[in-house]
């Protein structure tokens, strides 16, 4: 199945573009105005004290820069950024290999640290912690255990779902920071300068326009940049203003509010098929031909943000709100009667 072009997951060929719009610094960096203060102040304390940065979790939506942010404080510190992620280190032998070739300075960043082997873990506390490495040579009685000093690096874990990190392991960030859905303006920036960047002529009608569909994530905006200036060049003059943005993002299926087919599809389902009686998860999934967890992971939290779909014991619903956007009366029901149904 094609990558939904709303899923602020990577799709093909997006690495390579995504890391040319990378900001370098923190004053490139735009939004996330809150967790950016913090950072400045951590950074510079740091340069004066002459030491690495304290280890550091980033968490939040799939999209909203965890790594731009580890690259950022790679560059701000001045070492090499080495980067992973969770299930690429199966075997604790992965995360020694990497260790150990660190320098002094460096940033180690792991994407999706969530997901890290038990094992692996264990190896990482007094990585983290004592900046040494304990390692078992031998097997049987003969076996004994050295410990190797590391250079004193920064690690930089990056997660989407807080709630599955074990509490050690959290525990041993010093810095903890969420990041945040974008404001439009803030994404309005971020296209500008990604419309610069790749020599995409567009108006700040345009910029605001393709902002406001963005389900607040750059990544999104971005990709949506790109389509749009797809439909610019062949059906327009080349030039981005708002009504060949209406017109390219209208194509693509994305209404005002940044909702595309699939989810659109996923909210009449619930209407139509069960009278917005509350719906599992897996007959939800059942009925719309998508993966229980993709609609759980990809879906239901924008939906669960602007108020369409609420979470009770019994299964989803759809409100009020839900049925506005998809043209439907809402029926006479509160929400109590319509979970006893």
């Amino acid at each position: 199945m094609n990558e939904r072009i709303m899923s602020s997951k990577f799709a093909d060929g997006d690495e390579l573009i995504e890391y040319s719009l990378r900001p370098r610094f923190l004053n490139e960096y735009i939004g996330q105005s809150g967790v950016k203060e913090h950072m400045k102040i951590y950074i510079e304390a740091a340069l004066k004290r002459g030491e690495p940065l304290d280890h550091a979790l980033l968490y939040g939506p799939p999209g909203l820069g965890k790594t731009t942010l580890a690259t950022i404080i790679a560059n701000e510190m001045g070492g090499c950024l080495r980067i992973t992620s969770g299930p690429a280190l199966s075997h604790a032998g992965d995360l020694a290999a990497l260790l150990t070739n660190l320098a002094q300075g460096d940033v180690l960043f792991i994407d999706e640290i969530h997901r890290l082997n038990a094992t692996v873990e264990e190896v990482l506390y007094p990585a983290m912690e004592d900046f040494a490495l304990d390692i078992v040579i031998g097997k049987g009685p003969s076996a004994r255990s050295i410990r190797l000093d590391l250079p004193k690096f920064t690690l930089v874990g990056a997660t989407t779902r807080m709630g599955l990190l074990t509490s050690p392991l959290r525990d041993r960030f010093g810095i903890k920071e969420q990041l945040e859905m974008y404001k439009p303006e803030d994404l309005r920036c971020i296209i500008t300068r990604s419309a610069s960047i790749l020599n995409i002529d567009i108006d700040s009608g345009g910029a605001v326009e393709i902002a406001s569909r963005s389900r607040g994530t750059p990544r999104i905006a971005n990709r949506l940049l790109k389509r749009v200036r797809d439909y610019a060049q062949v059906k327009a003059n080349g030039i981005i203003d708002i009504e060949t943005a209406k017109a390219g993002l209208d194509m693509l299926e994305i209404d005002d509010l940044g909702l595309d087919a699939v989810d659109r599809k996923m909210l009449g389902t619930m209407i139509e098929k069960f009278s917005g009686r509350p719906v599992g998860l897996d007959t939800i999934a059942a009925a719309t031909g998508e993966d229980a967890v993709t609609i759980e992971d990809v879906y239901e939290p924008y939906l669960l943000q602007l108020g369409f779909i609420a979470r009770t014991p019994r299964g989803r619903v759809v409100l009020p709100a839900g049925y506005a956007h998809m043209g439907y009366t809402y029926e006479n029901l509160t929400l109590q009667e319509r979970m006893n149904i």
